[in-house]
C-alpha cells in the first residue's frame, strides 16, 4: 500500500516534466546580415562650397568668390567584401549633377567694384568619384569611412554691364582632386540598404592659359565642397 503512495506522485511529477519538455522550443540562432555583394543605388543631397577665381599675371589682385551651393542627385554602385572579424572593405563609384551654383562681385585688391554691374557666376555642372571604403558591420548597421579620386566640371564666367553694354565670357573646365568622408548604412531588408553620408571634396586648382582671342588673362580657379547626402541601394 505504501508503495502505491510513492509510485503515484513519482508518475505525476514525471508527467509534468514530460509536458514541460514538450513545451520547450529549440530556436535556431538568427544569422547576422552579410554585407558582401554588388549594389546599385540612387542618391540626393545638398552641397555648399568655396570657389575662387584670380588673375595671377597682375600685381593687383583681381578676384571673384563664387561659393556655389545647391541641391543635386545622382547614382552610385559598388561592391563589398565582409570578413569574419566583421570588417567590410569595398569599392564604389558615383556620378551626380544638379543646381550647385553661386555668384560673386568682382574684387580689385579685395574691394568689390561695380556692385550689381560687374560680376561673375559659376556652376558645378556634374561631378563624380571613385572611392575605397572601410567599415565595421554591426549586424544590419554599417558605419564606414571612404576616400578616393574626385572629378567635376565647373562652368564659370564674368560679366560687365557697367557701360550700358554687355561684355562677358564663360568657360567650362574639368577639375580633378580628392574626396573623403563617412557615413552610416542600414539594411532594411536582405536587399534594400539606406545610407546617410557626409563628404568633403577638393576639386583642385586649374590654371587656365591666356586666351588671346578673348583677351583673357591667365586665371586660377579652385573649388572645394562639403555635402550631405541620402541614398537608397539594392544589393544583389
Amino acid at each position: 500500500m505504501m508503495g502505491k503512495f510513492i509510485i503515484a506522485p513519482a508518475l505525476f511529477l514525471s508527467g509534468i516534466s514530460g509536458v514541460q519538455a514538450a513545451d520547450v522550443v529549440v530556436q535556431e540562432p538568427v544569422p547576422k546580415y552579410n554585407w558582401s555583394g554588388l549594389y546599385v543605388g540612387a542618391e540626393a543631397g545638398y552641397a555648399w562650397g568655396k570657389s575662387t577665381y584670380d588673375e595671377p599675371d597682375f600685381s593687383t589682385a583681381y578676384n571673384m568668390y563664387y561659393d556655389p551651393k545647391g541641391g543635386f542627385g545622382g547614382i552610385y554602385f559598388g561592391y563589398n567584401w565582409q570578413f569574419e572579424n566583421n570588417l567590410v572593405l569595398g569599392g564604389e563609384a558615383d556620378f551626380y549633377g544638379g543646381d550647385i551654383k553661386g555668384r560673386s562681385d568682382y574684387y580689385i585688391d579685395h574691394v568689390p567694384i561695380g556692385v550689381g554691374e560687374v560680376w561673375g557666376d559659376a556652376k558645378l555642372r556634374w561631378a563624380g568619384s571613385v572611392r575605397a571604403r572601410l567599415g565595421y558591420a554591426v549586424d544590419r548597421f554599417l558605419p564606414y569611412v571612404a576616400g578616393g579620386v574626385a572629378f567635376g566640371q565647373l562652368k564659370f564666367g564674368h560679366m560687365d554691364t557697367s557701360a550700358n553694354w554687355e561684355d562677358g565670357w564663360d568657360r567650362s573646365e574639368t577639375h580633378t582632386g580628392w574626396t573623403i568622408g563617412g557615413g552610416l548604412e542600414y539594411a532594411f531588408t536582405e536587399n534594400l540598404i539606406g545610407r546617410l553620408e557626409y563628404r568633403y571634396t577638393d576639386f583642385g586648382k586649374r590654371t587656365i592659359p591666356l586666351d588671346y582671342e578673348k583677351d583673357l588673362p591667365t586665371t586660377h580657379v579652385s573649388l572645394k565642397t562639403n555635402d550631405v547626402r541620402l541614398g537608397i541601394a539594392y544589393k544583389f
